[in-house]
């Protein structure tokens, strides 16, 4: 598919998480088949005021490109020059979230905030189609809650201003990641736009991108929460789409050796104890549904080290061998 003169092959997105989706996690989910990846949002402060936290998010590698760099912030002027900044150092893609909850976020006027501020939607959007040459793209919710549902509204503001696709997350800022989301938004969007529109939210296997296929027309989908602990679903999204096969959960033998590779990964580019903090927190999604994880789990929060970390989901896993494969 295109977005501008963006040529992506395929239409199957990792969507931008905060603390997730690093250098390492966005490479592994490639090798899975993802198509197309974004950075964790950014802060366009921090980039603007030099800051060396907010540039480490800009770290890619050719095995992680074509490569989406999501900004927030809500001052048009600033997230200008911060998408200037994202262009000189090798996005293939800019995006604007205007779709985070988290209280710190909308406090400051951005993220969901600028659901509830179409007049300032347009301005950030103007000045950033006009600040670079680069295909444009911002990330939305339904709404900001369930009696100002403005998605469609948003989207034509998006469109009229230049940008070249849209994303839709449809719940409101309201509902946070509860309850359902409601793909029949994502369809009203589809239908009122000429430009590609991404549908997310509830993605957990290929038959959920199946159903919002049907659902939403949408152009391409994109995948959250449903890839923690679970690059496979990305194979079973292709398969799905391909021939609508369904991809069986992968052997103990299979996830332990990813858990293996996604380790050294993250060590790899963060050393070991930065490495081994950042994986903990996905030890604990690879074992998550597993026969015994919540006391592995509790354990997994302790481990501090490769080897240790390495040592115990090999024996927690080896003791179900008999039983699961």
């Amino acid at each position: 598919m295109k977005i501008g003169q963006l040529e992506i092959k395929g239409n199957i997105f990792l969507a931008p998480m905060a603390g997730i989706t690093n250098l390492p996690f966005r490479t592994i989910a490639r090798e899975f088949g993802c198509s197309f990846a974004f950075t964790e949002m950014i802060s366009a402060t921090g980039l603007v005021r030099d800051s060396a936290k907010s540039y480490r998010y800009l770290d890619s590698s050719p095995a992680d490109q074509p490569l989406g760099v999501q900004i927030f912030g809500s001052d048009p002027g600033t997230m200008a020059e911060a998408a200037r900044i994202v262009a000189a150092n090798g996005a293939s893609l800019v995006d604007i979230n205007m779709g985070c909850p988290v209280r710190k976020v909308v406090q400051s006027g951005a993220g969901a905030a600028l659901m509830k501020d179409p007049e300032r939607v347009r301005s950030i959007l103007q000045a950033l189609r006009v600040s670079i040459n680069l295909p444009l793209s911002v990330k939305i919710r339904s709404g900001w809650n369930k009696s100002t549902i403005n998605a469609v509204d948003i989207a034509l503001i998006a469109q009229d201003c230049g940008v070249d696709a849209i994303t839709i997350h449809p719940r409101t800022a309201e509902q946070g990641f509860s309850g359902s989301a409601d793909w029949q938004i994502i369809n009203q969007v589809q239908k009122i736009l000429s430009i590609p529109v991404i549908g997310s939210g509830d993605i957990r296997t290929g038959m959920d991108v199946l159903e919002m296929k049907r659902i939403s027309c949408c152009d391409a989908f994109m995948v959250g929460r449903g890839s923690l602990g679970n690059p496979w679903i990305f194979q079973d999204i292709a398969a799905a789409l391909n021939d609508g096969i369904i991809r069986t959960f992968p052997s103990l033998s299979e996830r332990r050796k990813v858990m293996h590779y996604h380790l050294e990964k993250e060590i790899a580019y963060a050393g070991e104890k930065n490495g081994c903090k950042c994986f903990r927190k996905h030890l604990l999604w690879y074992t998550k549904g597993l026969r015994g994880g919540g006391h592995f789990r509790q354990l997994a929060s302790s481990l501090t080290s490769s080897e240790q970390m390495k040592e115990a989901f090999d024996l927690y896993l080896s003791g179900m061998d008999d039983c699961t494969e």
